[in-house]
């Protein structure tokens, strides 16, 4: 099972006994931190440092072999938005807060985790869901003021940008396994509410910590990746319908609960990029972006759809592997290639508030 609060807790404070406040680099003067939290979409290696299941980790060839040249835990052949992001911010890779050693937290920490969703039982004891994650958020403002002190953590929390990638995971679950909490109009509905509700607590939690400024990917046209493609009768190319409206509701909530917390919460500033109808666009024109494919690089079955890729995952051990990732749009069954990801986070640092609102997040990271 995952490590508990009290164990990261204990090797927080013994390992602040062994490295020196002065290990820390300094956070520039007007730089803004970058605290992620979310699924597989931003995980860069927290699940490689938890007690899961193969099905869940990526730390294995051929993930990362175009950027990092080994396996980081990143579910792509490089790197991911987040990464993206902070280099654009003219941050440094952002840690993961597993396995909590490095302590290089003053730029900001990746607590994304694969697989995982707003709602604690969306693959339970296999993940580190967000109620988790914003647990470890805690504990690192607190080694935060150990180190800098209460006014200088105030001020580096209050600047910092609060990235947001989740939601996915609580709706594929349950569609795949035909659950009845999706059999109405309503019941959908009710389901949204809930997963939204629980983003939205975390959300006001982070906010009486001291953030100000956050930013969301919305979900995806989650119908159209290659493994909702198996899913369509006739396997024909289609894609699956049911996951995409079930994305459509949540994105629609998100934005009207994004606007009412604008108007609750004094200083409350976000950007909110609308990755649904930017990855339509890429499937939909994949060669004006420079993409041959928009089936995954890696993986079996049609569309390479099936999750075999690197053959570790449920006993799937046979799996195809293309010969350049920068020719897809998927590098498997469900995750972007790196080009793909450099794209999206292009238009997410500098898109039009059509595309990215209603900041676009290099003004984000500029708002004092």
């Amino acid at each position: 099972m995952i490590r508990s609060e009290f164990l990261v807790c204990f090797l927080i404070l013994f390992s602040s006994l062994l490295i020196p406040s002065h290990g820390h680099r300094a956070l520039p003067e007007k730089q803004a931190a970058l605290f992620i939290f979310g699924d597989s979409l931003f995980d860069a290696g927290n699940n490689n440092h938890i007690n899961t299941t193969i099905d869940y980790q990526a730390n294995f060839f051929p993930y990362g072999e175009t950027f990092f040249k080994y396996a980081t835990g990143r579910h792509s052949d490089g790197r991911l938005i987040p990464d993206f992001i902070a280099e654009y911010a003219k941050l440094p890779l952002i840690p993961t807060f597993l396995p909590s050693t490095s302590h290089e937290f003053t730029f900001g920490v990746n607590f994304a985790s694969a697989g995982a969703g707003a709602l604690v039982e969306t693959h339970k004891g296999f993940v580190i869901d967000l109620k988790t994650q914003i647990s470890y958020f805690k504990i690192v403002q607190k080694e935060l003021k150990q180190k800098l002190g209460d006014e200088r953590t105030k001020t580096l929390l209050s600047r910092a940008v609060y990235l947001f990638s989740i939601g996915s995971n609580d709706y594929i679950v349950p569609l795949l396994a035909n659950s009845s909490v999706l059999h109405s109009d309503y019941s959908r509905k009710q389901y949204v509410a809930t997963v939204i509700g629980n983003l939205t607590a975390t959300i006001k939690d982070i906010y009486k910590k001291g953030g100000r400024k956050f930013g969301f990917v919305n979900l995806g046209q989650m119908g159209c990746f290659p493994a909702s493609r198996l899913f369509v009768a006739g396997r024909t190319g289609a894609c699956l319908e049911d996951a995409s409206e079930l994305a459509k509701l949540h994105n629609k909530a998100l934005s009207e609960v994004l606007q009412e917390l604008e108007s609750q919460l004094k200083g409350f500033k976000y950007a909110n990029h609308d990755f649904y109808n930017s990855g339509a666009e890429l499937f939909s024109n994949p060669s004006k972006y420079g993409f041959k494919k928009t089936t995954a690089c890696c993986g079996s079955g049609p569309f390479r759809g099936f999750p075999s890729c690197g053959g570790k995952r449920s006993g799937l051990k046979d799996y195809e592997l293309c010969d350049n990732p920068d020719e897809y749009l998927f590098f498997d069954f469900s995750h972007p290639s790196e080009k793909a990801n450099k794209q999206i986070s292009e238009l997410m640092w500098s898109g039009t508030p059509d595309v990215t609102g209603p900041y676009n997040f290099k003004t984000l990271f500029e708002l004092k």
